[in-house]
């Protein structure tokens, strides 16, 4: 296991049904924060949905510009299943990690697949390994969500993304971080579309959407078309509105609710 050690909140003075984790892991070297909403349900094996962030943010800035506790329990009301939310870090680098295995700077892939998981499990008793694992995210923590949920195509349950970064290349709208930065070992690392091929019979119910006034729409097009041509099922998306939280606080239901969908048929299978 590569986490050190784990801090945990004492609910006692935490905010309302939510848990901060900070996880010492040695994929990057250091110490990087999680942020969990529902931990303390008393059901078991219940399915998780990891909400990566974009450029800039962090493990808050789903609850706190997003409000996505907020949707997530309007949508409980209306019968929406029990989910555990998990926010992680994206691991702290530059504007943006993109989530990848990045030499001499962190495996920020490992991180949220390995460590961020292992460590919700150790950690919230309502999870285990017998839960549902679910991934969504925002622009970069859409490509973050299509690419590792497209590469560890067996371990999702479903994938979500939100006005994505399609590919590194995209990253350079947002950072003035030498796109050399973000350059892996292996070929094709990078590439959703590749890993949505290589692992196309075991793939998730995939879906992803955009805004037409998004700077990242003609990326978007690209992709879907690109996964179009590969014969590659999924589901886009388009959608009036742009790069915003407004955008992205509308539209996290209609990704709560494809979770949902799956997780009632496996429940019912």
């Amino acid at each position: 296991m590569s986490i050190i050690r784990i801090e945990q909140s004492n609910p006692e003075f935490a905010r309302d049904n939510t848990m901060t984790l900070t996880l010492n892991s040695t994929h990057l070297g250091g110490r990087r924060d999680v942020t969990i909403y529902n931990p303390y349900s008393q059901a078991k094996d219940l399915p998780v949905v990891i909400l990566l962030h974009g450029v800039y943010g962090n493990n808050w800035v789903w609850m706190d510009l997003g409000g996505a506790h907020l949707v997530y329990e309007q949508l409980r009301q209306q019968g929406l299943s029990e989910f555990v939310l998990v926010m992680p870090s994206d691991g702290g680098i530059w504007e943006g990690s993109a989530y990848l295995p990045l030499p001499h700077h962190g495996n920020f892939e490992k991180w949220i697949v390995e460590d961020v998981i292992d460590g919700v499990q150790t950690t919230v008793d309502s999870v285990s390994e017998h839960s549902n694992l679910y991934i969504s995210g925002l622009s970069m923590g859409g490509y973050g969500a299509l690419r590792l949920g497209a590469k560890y195509a067996t371990k999702f349950s479903g994938i979500s993304a939100h006005s994505a970064i399609t590919k590194v290349t995209d990253m350079a709208l947002f950072t003035d971080t030498p796109l050399d930065n973000y350059q892996t070992q292996v070929e094709h690392e990078s590439d959703i579309v590749y890993w949505c091929k290589t692992n196309q019979s075991q793939l998730p119910p995939l879906r992803f959407d955009c805004g037409e006034q998004d700077q990242l729409f003609g990326s978007n097009q690209q992709l879907t078309k690109a996964l179009g041509d590969a014969n590659i099922s999924h589901q886009f998306a388009v959608n009036q509105g742009s790069h915003e939280w407004a955008y992205w606080h509308q539209h996290l239901q209609t990704t709560l609710c494809f979770f949902d969908n799956i997780e009632k048929k496996s429940k019912s299978a």
